[in-house]
């Protein structure tokens, strides 16, 4: 018996040893007995995978262990032999009924205890992409032959590519927190990701300033405002204070990120525990992940709100009026009185609900649509598709939500506006459709969407470059 094992083990390395060596004459095109990064990137294309940044130089990083930039063929034999070990153990911890197969029960299992929730006819098409037979099963030859020059090294990854919400800000702390595994929260993932997110976000808020101001200034003062247009308004900032009156507000509003991301976090994650009954429980489905996340976001909102009437205030303020966030805080104090700190709370609690909603929704039907369309056999959307999905279902909530936004910053700036009584938020909805019509409920969405793709544009960028910053992607 043991001598049948080892001739089997001798006849199973003299295999793999061979489709080794044929793998490596075909990724060396100058026949030099070295396999570079160009020749990698060249030899995944022509094996029909996408390239990916950076995956080339990560494999040529792995395998080389004389750093001289090449795979050698020992080198190349060593690095798959140790990825294909890896990928071996994912193989069966995927196949739960140990028939040597994956099926699309196995499939949608696994990315549902990661947070994702498919269909079967959609766990069918990933199946798909990997099954050369068309058996509507995986093998260990086609899962090996899949992933053998895919960055993916876990299913894990796979549901690491949906996470969207942390990364992009669009001026609207308003999206669901992301779900973590335990390894990441143990890991001490969970704070880094957010503080990359953080970061991220106040570079882009900084960056978008001057068009969020204006958004304030035509949401409270509508049609009277001498500022009709994008350029006019700018211009009239400028006019008025200087370039530096281009940011006014910007301060508090960088502020607020940092423990606004961070209550709704926890918040998040004890309403999870208390909707499953346990801090080990499985992720949250969408729908269970629209009321955990408006509850979240009810709670930062209902903590930091005065942070939010101090942004408005200061950000429409004139010359001289405030001498920092410390003097307004006083003069409101004195002035109306701590209840003014909630002004325009009831209408920005309601406008979570329709924002969380569309947005997930949203999100959740474009990742869908691209599961079912793409092609390409890889489960990694790229980077495009990701910001784009991101930025859609983001920008959906957010105009779903705007009338509310809108009524919420009036009722903010009402001691602002001279000569303004208070009003309540419904004879305000109304007086803005008698007197403005319709499309009133909607002044300011022009540099509101204006600053939507530099926004995204910024926070990715900085995010990523925080992630390799804090060591969150290793």
């Amino acid at each position: 018996d043991t001598q049948q094992v080892t001739t089997f083990q001798m006849l199973h390395y003299a295999e793999n040893y061979r489709r080794w060596a044929e793998l490596f004459e075909q990724l060396d095109l100058n026949k030099d007995g070295r396999v570079d990064v160009n020749e990698l990137r060249i030899g995944l294309a022509a094996r029909g995978l996408l390239s990916h940044s950076s995956v080339e130089e990560q494999i040529v990083r792995a395998g080389d262990t004389n750093a001289d930039g090449q795979l050698d063929f020992e080198e190349f034999t060593q690095y798959l032999r140790a990825h294909e070990k890896r990928l071996h153990l994912m193989f069966h911890s995927l196949d739960r009924n140990n028939d040597g197969e994956i099926d699309v029960g196995e499939i949608q299992h696994a990315l549902h205890t990661l947070g994702i929730d498919i269909t079967l006819e959609e766990a069918a098409r990933i199946l798909q992409s990997m099954d050369r037979d068309s058996t509507m099963t995986i093998d260990w030859n086609e899962w090996r032959d899949h992933f053998l020059f895919n960055p993916l090294h876990n299913m894990e990854d796979v549901a690491q590519y949906w996470k969207h919400s942390v990364m992009l800000d669009i001026g609207e702390q308003l999206t669901v927190p992301d779900e973590f595994s335990e390894r990441e929260r143990s890991a001490g993932f969970v704070w880094r990701q957010l503080m990359a997110g953080a970061v991220a976000g106040s570079v882009s808020r900084t960056g978008t300033a001057p068009l969020d101001r204006l958004k304030v200034f035509l949401q409270v003062h509508g049609s009277r405002s001498d500022k009709g247009n994008v350029l006019s308004g700018l211009r009239a900032m400028v006019k008025e204070g200087g370039p530096a009156a281009l940011w006014r507000g910007n301060g508090i509003n960088v502020l607020k990120i940092a423990p606004e991301t961070a209550i709704k976090f926890l918040a998040y994650e004890q309403i999870k525990w208390l909707m499953r009954g346990s801090k080990d429980g499985a992720p949250l489905r969408v729908q269970e992940r629209f009321v955990a996340g408006s509850l979240a976001g009810a709670t930062a909102q209902t903590i930091i709100y005065p942070m939010e009437v101090l942004k408005t205030r200061l950000t429409l303020r004139k010359t001289g009026q405030y001498s920092g966030v410390a003097d307004c805080a006083k003069q409101i104090l004195v002035k109306e009185g701590v209840r003014a700190f909630y002004k325009g709370y009831v209408p920005n609690i309601l406008g979570i609900i329709p924002y969380a909603g569309i947005d997930l929704a949203v999100y959740e039907t474009l990742k869908n649509s691209w599961l079912q369309r793409h092609r390409d056999g890889s489960a990694d959307p790229g980077v495009l598709v990701l910001v784009g999905c991101g930025t859609v279902s983001s920008t959906c909530g957010q105009l779903a939500s705007y009338p509310l936004a809108l009524i919420r910053t009036r009722m903010q700036a009402q001691a602002s506006v001279k000569g303004a009584p208070p009003v309540s938020m419904a004879t305000l909805f109304r007086s803005i459709v008698v007197q403005e019509g319709v499309m009133g409920l909607y002044r300011g969405i022009a540099p509101n969407f204006l600053k939507v793709i530099p926004a995204v544009s910024i926070s990715y960028v900085v995010y990523e470059h925080m992630r390799k910053v804090l060591g969150v992607g290793s």
